[in-house]
């Protein structure tokens, strides 16, 4: 059976989004994949409190948020395609179990060992998110499924971007092991409400699991707007990651001097920016995802040449970091939220492997783009670390105009 995928009407296995979705229940859905997704950043601001306490050693800390990173990219290849063939709600149900336990046992743990296989760990539960995501594409009828998609988007975008400054107060105030218990706590509440409050699905797939990761790499060989898509999207977030990778760095720097506090009321502002989701959303399901993809390429090229005309601390400085923040906040998630949309389009059948490849690809960009900016930043400072935010996306829009010339043959 080939493996390539074409455009088309909704298939037999859309059956369920006949009737639109619910209000409530999209804004359950991202409020659950905000408060999901949110684990797997809680511990970036806290990473030298955390090597101190659990024996850590300087040139390893990396690992802290490395092992969560890969935890979440296998997750992503051999967690969320299941959710083409096993029910949805009770897959959702056992990873956000598993999740919790995680999380506890990241609490607890005493030394760094114990604690780097924990955040492994959660890694992997987290991708109970992306297994939301594609379910809520399910349930929503094709003339607003990019709308639906967008909302639940902008709850996980709220939630990533709200993680680090939450986490940073809560270690302030009860110490860096209150979060994960917390969210323990908080991801079982969850769990225990969407098993109750989703309605079922059932995937039309007999495929088996082998079959099923078998078929990843045809779907990505043989799927063009997959591709094309992913990399967009790699290219975009890697600027993403080097920006909120750099930008405390320069904050906290004798030219700024920010406080922990200050750095995160910071980013903050960037939530600002999730808002641009539901917007890039409609105008997907109106047909205009050429000319939203190349809009947003083009505000995540602004955001970052905004920033080169920051040296030191100042009210219009700050101002313009703020407003870079969000610009760029807005380019992301539009791009990410029209990309889904994209490929939801290409049938229910293969959804979740689909936004598994194309989830997996970018988080490969953002790590690369996390890693590039530490670099360029101790090698240069800020304005190396720009140049190549600036680079990255100018690479995803030369790509992008290869779609007109391909229209034009």
């Amino acid at each position: 059976m080939s493996t390539k995928v074409q455009a088309s009407p909704a298939s037999s296995a859309d059956h369920t989004a006949s009737t639109s979705i619910p209000g409530w229940l999209v804004l359950f859905l991202a409020v659950a994949c905000g408060i999901i997704v949110a684990n797997l950043y809680y511990a970036q601001p806290l990473i030298g409190l955390i090597r101190q306490d659990i024996g850590l050693s300087s040139g390893a800390a990396g690992l802290i948020v490395t092992l969560a990173q890969i935890g979440y990219a296998a997750g992503l290849l051999f967690i969320v395609p299941l959710g083409d063939i096993l029910e949805n709600r009770k897959l959702v149900f056992g990873g956000l179990i598993f999740t919790a336990a995680a999380l506890a046992l990241t609490a607890w743990a005493q030394n760094s060992v114990l604690f780097l296989i924990a955040s492994m760990l959660v890694g992997v539960g987290s991708v109970a998110a992306q297994i939301l995501v594609p379910y809520a594409s399910h349930l929503a009828p094709e003339a607003s499924r990019g709308r639906v998609v967008g909302n639940v988007m902008s709850g996980l975008l709220l939630g990533i971007m709200l993680a680090r400054p939450v986490s940073s107060l809560v270690a302030d105030w009860l110490g860096w092991r209150a979060i994960f218990w917390l969210s323990a706590v908080l991801v079982v509440a969850l769990s225990l409400v969407l098993v109750k409050a989703l309605p079922s699905r059932h995937p039309a797939s007999n495929h088996s699991y082998g079959q099923l990761i078998g078929s990843l790499w045809g779907l990505l060989a043989h799927t063009a707007i997959l591709r094309r898509r992913a990399l967009y999207h790699a290219f975009v977030f890697g600027t993403f990651s080097l920006f909120w990778t750099t930008v405390p760095l320069l904050l906290s720097s004798p030219a700024f001097h920010f406080s922990q506090t200050e750095i995160a009321l910071f980013a903050l502002v960037g939530v600002a920016g999730a808002f641009a989701a539901p917007i890039a959303g409609r105008l997907a399901d109106k047909g205009w995802i050429r000319p939203a993809t190349g809009i947003a390429l083009g505000i995540v090229i602004l955001s970052m040449i905004l920033p080169l005309f920051v040296h030191t601390r100042s009210v219009w400085t700050v101002t313009l970091l703020v407003v870079a923040a969000i610009v760029l906040d807005m380019g992301v998630s539009a791009n990410m939220v029209i990309g889904q949309r994209a490929i939801f389009s290409l049938g229910a059948e293969v959804r979740s492997r689909m936004n598994g490849l194309y989830m997996a690809i970018f988080f490969v960009g953002g790590a690369a783009g996390s890693a590039a900016g530490s670099w360029a930043y101790d090698m240069g400072g800020w304005q190396t670390a720009l140049m190549i935010g600036i680079a990255m996306p100018v690479v995803a829009l030369l790509y992008y105009l290869t779609e007109y010339r391909r229209a034009k043959g």
